[in-house]
């Protein structure tokens, strides 16, 4: 039997599209996995660090999230490194907390895998530093881990050979999502985080365009939180005629299936995302979406024209859309089963076979 290897995972944050695989990969009798947090779970609070399966540590450090990325610098990954000595260490980006852990495996001889949700799309604005920074880690890391086909896509712009590269897809559990739809939905919901770049106002204008359209009033679900909730009230007011706007608030994982199960189209208008596991959860439950091409599953996960629209984030052309799939019951129905069909793929098991392929492929690649 192989010796078994010692991977050290350094991450953001505990999150549900990633515990449950990490979780599985750590089920493997070769592998012994540590993760490494930058700080206490907020993505999902109900997360417990003592029930992953797999042993946590969490990092002190300043923890400041942005729009949308965040940033954590804590030089004390390195005397935990020290401790837990692993064969392969596995780091999510590039903030300064990670390239701390990236030079300890450089310095170690230890295998570094570089893993990543960014997709050559996600980057494309980056600078030249920050170029710099992944030429530099892509070029000493041994073995790379994607989250989709954008992220190999990445890769490939930095040369990486094609033999290196490993998918592990963010994903959700797809049959907790799937329940009965709601006797009387509402026409559309809209789930994430009440900042510029998702674009809530857009979405109501598109409800509203649509109540135009249909020459009756629509309805929206709103599900999140942020610093435009004022803003999207006030209009909300604004089109009470056209529009019948509710907001839920936060809620947790528990009761998120029921609000999608309450809709019939999600509405995905992100100026940038580097993937979306809202599109996952919106398709597990049978909704048709409608996503901007700035979002990752944008031609992967939600195909034009099969599951969904990919528009332009233009209003008439995702009103239109809307239209088409609230006017025609026969094609609202085969965009939801094609919706459920396409996330099956997208699963847990999918995600861990990924990294452990990785961690599999690096362990060898050790130079001391």
């Amino acid at each position: 039997m192989d010796p078994v290897i010692n991977a050290v995972i350094v991450t953001n944050v505990p999150a549900p599209y990633r515990v449950p695989g990490w979780r599985r990969v750590a089920e493997a009798r070769d592998i012994h996995l540590d993760v490494i947090y930058c700080t206490q779970p907020h993505i999902d609070t109900s997360l417990d660090a003592a029930a992953h399966g797999f042993s946590t540590h969490f990092l002190a450090g300043r923890y400041r999230a942005m729009e949308r990325r965040f940033m954590h610098s804590d030089p004390g990954v390195w005397s935990l490194l020290n401790r837990l000595h692993p064969d392969v260490v596995i780091t999510t980006g590039f903030i300064p907390t990670y390239l701390f852990a990236f030079a300890w495996a450089v310095m170690h001889g230890v295998p570094h895998v570089a893993m990543t949700d960014g997709t050559a799309r996600s980057e494309k604005s980056l600078s030249w530093l920050h170029r710099l920074v992944r030429r530099i880690v892509f070029g000493r890391s041994a073995v790379f881990v994607g989250a989709c086909e954008g992220s190999r896509d990445l890769f490939r712009q930095y040369g990486v050979p094609e033999n290196r590269i490993h998918l592990s897809p963010l994903c959700i559990d797809n049959d907790r999502f799937s329940r009965p739809r709601s006797a009387a939905p509402v026409d559309f919901i809209f789930c994430g985080r009440f900042i510029s770049h998702k674009r809530p106002l857009f979405a109501m204008q598109v409800a509203r365009e649509v109540a135009i359209r249909l020459g009756r009033r629509t309805s929206i679900d709103f599900v999140g939180s942020g610093a435009m909730e004022r803003e999207m009230r006030e209009y909300a007011a604004q089109i009470f005629d056209f529009v019948d706007t509710r907001f839920h608030g936060y809620v947790t994982q528990a009761v998120l299936p029921s609000r999608y199960a309450d809709a019939r189209i999600f509405l995905f208008p992100s100026e940038w995302d580097p993937w979306g596991v809202v599109a996952n959860e919106a398709c597990a439950a049978g909704l048709p979406v409608i996503v901007s091409p700035h979002a990752g599953v944008a031609g992967e996960l939600v195909l034009d024209g099969s599951n969904g629209y990919v528009r332009e984030l233009d209003v008439a052309q995702w009103a239109e859309a809307a239209v088409s799939l609230l006017e025609d019951e026969a094609l609202y129905h085969c965009f939801l089963q094609s919706s459920r069909a396409r996330v099956a793929d997208y699963t847990f098991d999918h995600a861990a076979r990924g990294l452990a392929n990785a961690i599999r492929q690096a362990r060898p690649l050790r130079t001391v």
